[in-house]
């Protein structure tokens, strides 16, 4: 399997793209919290980062 490396490298990727979005839509990443008057456009950097994270889970067991 591909393990805890190709993980920790497809998060790291995630982690990266979800700081981009943010600074595209002139938030910082890590500053807002979720509720009621979120932004949609930080709501969806937030849903396109948890689909990342899951696609990790997939790439960390892969067979190499």
């Amino acid at each position: 399997y591909a393990g805890p490396l190709a993980y920790g490298i497809c998060q790291t990727g995630c982690n990266a793209l979800v700081v981009s979005c943010y600074a595209a839509a002139g938030f910082t990443f890590g500053t807002i919290t979720a509720g009621v008057g979120t932004p949609a456009v930080v709501v969806g950097c937030n849903a396109a980062l948890g689909v990342c994270m899951s696609g990790c889970v997939a790439a960390g067991l892969a067979p190499t």
